[in-house]
């Protein structure tokens, strides 16, 4: 059995990342934030479980962090993935509910991603529960897609206006009065990475000649119909929007600077007026879904958000990299309305607020088990002072066990 290998890196504690501040109606005691990651442990109903219990309860350990959980679908047709959570039936909210109770009594406070995947999504997985596979326009994502499209006989077609006014005035809206119910503190809209949001800003994705195609204005306009919509359902200061304008995952191009610079004036307009959301989350180029973008192949900088939008951002992508000093982390937080967002090295530390303040070195991740249906790599990480063991084989059962 191989050895664990770890990151050493300095103590941050006498640094600004351990600062309170105020995000929305609620002051967080550090600026470090759960960023979303997607890890498939739901049942086929889309409920969440235990397993998912204790891993949300144990990185919000440290009172006071804001734990972002994974993307979350908000209705059937947002959906087309196996294993991942929804937001749109009782047993759902339930489940989430028990969640966020037990990250509260920790003394955090939790944000749900909501998710619609649109031409992202596994047509099979549609086609089984009678759902047609949709995109802003039928543009496949990849040759993959197509052929399973195709092979399942529910090939992409673009959204109907009449579809796409459901998605904004039914979808979301009870999808975020169920998170209310749940118990949730903030609700992110997922418009990053080529998900149904995103689709319809990028023209690698829209094609569209009506009121949701064309001009940026026009694609933009799906994302700030739903912000309006939801605004006075959970309130501005509780609604946040995740961003990624450079990354290239699931598409053939960025969406980049110029639609982002719209979207971003237009929220700042609501924040002016007394409507200013909660936070914005925004991918780094060092990042483009799920994969490192290698220095020499990255693109675009965000510092044109910086100087539009006055408000906080939570900002995500590989903030590791150049550990153990930190250093473009730290200059980042000096604004003082930014967070620092981690996933990866989360999932693998979920005592990872106390390593970053004592400088306690973080354990890496393994990849290859983000994403399976068992508790092997999800609840099987220990605290910097912890020396549990663990019996794989049991933890690969648990699933079963946790859905019984």
């Amino acid at each position: 059995m191989s050895q664990p290998e770890y990151i050493e890196i300095r103590a941050l504690g006498d640094t600004k990342l351990f600062e309170p501040i105020q995000v929305g109606p609620n002051t967080l005691n550090q600026r470090i934030a759960f960023a979303p990651t997607t890890r498939r442990r739901a049942t086929s109903d889309h409920v969440p479980v235990d397993l998912e219990l204790d891993y949300y309860t144990k990185r919000a350990q440290a009172p006071g962090t804001l734990i972002i959980t994974e993307a979350t679908f908000v209705s059937p047709q947002g959906s087309g993935s196996n294993y991942v959570p929804g937001i749109f039936t009782k047993e759902q909210v339930k489940g989430w509910k028990k969640i966020n109770d037990s990250i509260h009594k920790e003394k955090s406070f939790s944000s749900i991603q909501l998710w619609y995947l649109g031409r992202a999504a596994e047509p099979a997985v549609l086609k089984k529960d009678g759902l047609p596979f949709l995109g802003p326009s039928a543009i496949y994502k990849t040759e993959e897609s197509e052929k399973a499209a195709k092979e399942s006989g529910n090939e992409l077609r673009p959204f109907t206006i009449e579809e796409i006014n459901r998605l904004v005035n039914e979808e979301y809206p009870n999808a975020a009065r169920n998170a209310l119910e749940a118990g949730f503190d903030y609700f992110e809209l997922h418009a990053a990475h080529s998900y149904a949001i995103s689709q319809f800003f990028n023209p690698a994705s829209n094609k569209r000649t009506d009121k949701y195609g064309g001009s940026i204005e026009n694609r933009a306009r799906i994302l700030l119909e739903i912000i309006d919509k939801l605004i006075p359902i959970v309130g501005a200061n509780r609604l946040a929007v995740r961003l990624s304008p450079w990354a290239t995952f699931q598409t053939s191009e960025p969406e980049g600077e110029e639609i982002h610079s719209y979207i971003l004036k237009e929220l700042q307009k609501r924040s002016d007026q007394g409507n200013e959301l909660a936070y914005i989350s925004i991918v780094e180029p060092r990042v483009s879904g799920s994969l490192d973008v290698e220095k020499d192949k990255q693109i675009g900088s965000n510092e044109f958000a910086n100087k539009i939008w006055k408000g906080k951002f939570i900002k995500a992508g590989n903030y590791t990299y150049d550990a153990p000093d930190f250093k473009s982390l730290l200059e980042d937080v000096q604004d003082n309305r930014t967070l620092i967002g981690f996933s990866r090295f989360f999932t693998s530390n979920p005592d990872l607020v106390s390593r970053l303040k004592n400088g306690y070195p973080l354990l890496k991740y393994d990849r290859a088990v983000f994403y399976d249906q068992d508790n092997w790599g999800y609840n099987t990480y220990n605290n910097y002072d912890e020396q549990k063991t663990f019996d794989e084989n049991r933890e690969r059962n648990r699933y079963g066990l946790a859905l019984a």
